[in-house]
């Protein structure tokens, strides 16, 4: 079984795809975390990614990321260190839109990306896992919600952990990488032709995920 969740940043995508994981007995793989422990391992280099992309590619290539499903949920490593927490961070954030337009950063993940796939049932989200790193995935969602609304949501998570940030810049951010992923050049962020639109602005998180186990339920018949 090969389920791609796509989306924007604050969609929603990770934390639904965890509890599908959960109610489905598979494998969750969150994609997104490895582009943010590539960023992190740049921005503890002292490398510009943007000005300096070449360098960034040296860096993630001489780095390893690995992923462990734990008790507590999935957990991601960066050079044998646990990062899962240190990645989420605005910063980390924008890094991540950043290395994500590397073309040769993201052959690097997507190599990785698919070997975790072959062997095991998997629910993988991301931006392009429907259109680039799964392509085959019989089950496709595209899941959105407002900026506004997606915004609104990443600023209660950052403040529920103690993160100091105010509403409107969580806003100018999360637009910033919405144009980021959106318009760049290879594997952009787009629904696949055959993916699921599933806009949650005005589900609660309870019927959000009834919706996607639905439509994968639908799926698999």
């Amino acid at each position: 079984m090969k389920i791609a969740v796509d989306g924007p940043s604050g969609a929603g995508k990770s934390t639904l795809s965890k509890d599908i994981a959960k109610t489905l007995g598979i494998v969750y793989i969150d994609t997104g975390a490895m582009y943010r422990a590539a960023a992190l391992a740049c921005l503890r280099a002292g490398i510009s990614i943007k000005e300096e992309p070449e360098r960034a590619v040296e860096a993630v290539k001489a780095c390893t990321i690995d992923l462990s499903n734990e008790k507590d949920g999935q957990h991601i490593f960066l050079n044998s260190e646990d990062v899962t927490t240190l990645i989420r961070t605005p910063e980390i954030s924008m890094g991540a839109s950043a290395v994500s337009a590397i073309p040769e950063v993201r052959l690097v993940l997507v190599d990785l990306q698919r070997d975790l796939a072959k062997t095991r049932d998997v629910i993988m989200d991301g931006r392009d896992i429907g259109t680039y790193v799964l392509p085959d995935a019989p089950i496709k969602i595209f899941l959105t919600a407002t900026p506004e609304t997606r915004a609104q949501r990443r600023f209660i998570e950052l403040t529920e952990k103690g993160m100091k940030c105010d509403y409107e810049t969580v806003l100018a951010e999360l637009k910033e990488r919405d144009y980021n992923d959106s318009t760049r050049a290879f594997s952009p962020l787009k629904p696949a032709e055959d993916s699921v639109l599933v806009d949650t602005s005005a589900l609660t998180y309870e019927e959000s995920l009834q919706k996607l186990l639905s439509i994968i339920k639908e799926r698999m018949c």
